[in-house]
């Protein structure tokens, strides 16, 4: 069986960072690009708030940019997906989508999260065109415009009140009759002008030439009163929360009711020796690439000083 000292598992910034810190430290890392190689950046247009890029910069092109540099200081990268862990003893043994499985020393979590979509053909046909699943990401762009944001939690209702710090109109579509949200968001989002809550209303699709330029909506689906019809919109934001990519390796690390691995402090240690988690699959605040990019740093420190303490 292969033997690795450092085990990095993803490819989006926590993954890459930490790649770059690990192979500055001479650890010979090894990182595997799981799921979605280049994380969620890929599937982003333009991103605009990473610093050092003054005129911003494609999401793809980021992504490339940092995978490059990683390269550079050493970093093998390897296209599979880690499907077994088994993190009881060490060294901890991964099993990989190839039928491959390596053993480590020291491994790091860097597998992300995944947004929730309405599972509507057009929130494909418009990814990067319109529809986002972050509005901190991409409300900057709908300055001044008109968006519609999906959901009822305190999620939807933050991101309804970003973008109307940002947007000329923001229509926030709920399912049910009542907004599930905390009480103080509930009346951030009711006493906003800017903001028009639609209780008991689904999106079924949307419809634009070269983006989105609007969204069928359907209200109280099901009843005798069941209305159809479309509203005017420039952005379609999913706010209906996140999976975290840690299925694997909840038998050995602690999670929230979510998924998300739960860390030690503001430290990337998971509780496992050895273990870290980096980015957002242990991150269900922030979600933002520079934070995941700090938090891979943090987590190549912590293998760093863990393999020398323990001679490895």
């Amino acid at each position: 069986m292969e033997h690795i000292r450092c085990l990095i598992i993803g490819s989006g910034p926590a993954g890459y960072t930490a790649a770059i810190y690990a192979g500055r430290a001479n650890l010979n890392p090894v990182l595997y690009e799981g799921i979605q190689p280049g994380g969620q950046l890929t599937t982003t247009t333009e991103v605009e708030n990473f610093p050092g890029y003054p005129e911003g910069i494609a999401g793809p092109d980021l992504m490339e940019d940092l995978r490059k540099q990683a390269e550079r200081f050493g970093t093998d990268i390897r296209n599979a997906i880690a499907i077994k862990a088994d993190l009881s003893e060490r060294p901890y043994k991964i099993t990989f989508d190839n039928d491959s499985t390596v053993e480590t020393d020291a491994l790091i979590i860097a597998t992300g999260a995944t947004a929730k979509y309405l599972g509507l053909e057009d929130e494909k046909k418009y990814a990067g065109m319109g529809v986002s699943a972050c509005a901190t990401c991409d409300g900057f762009f709908y300055r001044k415009k008109t968006v519609a944001v999906v959901g009822g939690g305190d999620t939807a209702c933050e991101e309804a009140t970003y973008l109307a710090g940002l947007a000329a109109k923001v229509y926030l579509l709920v399912r049910k009759p009542f907004l599930r949200a905390s009480k103080i968001m509930q009346e951030r989002v009711l006493e906003n002008p800017k903001i028009e809550v639609l209780f008991e209303h689904n999106a079924e699709g949307l419809f634009g030439e070269n983006g989105v330029e609007g969204v069928h909506v359907v209200k109280r689906k099901g009843e005798a009163d069941e209305q159809h019809y479309d509203i005017a919109i420039d952005g379609f934001f999913l706010a209906i929360g996140h999976k975290p990519n840690s299925d694997i390796f909840k038998p050995w690390v602690k999670t929230d009711e979510t998924g998300y691995i739960l860390t030690e402090g503001d430290s990337p240690r998971t509780g496992v020796p050895g273990v870290f988690a980096a980015g957002d699959v242990a991150d269900p605040h922030y979600r933002q690439a520079i934070t995941a990019a700090g938090s891979g740093c943090k987590a190549a420190i912590e293998a760093e000083r863990y393999l020398a303490e323990h001679k490895l």
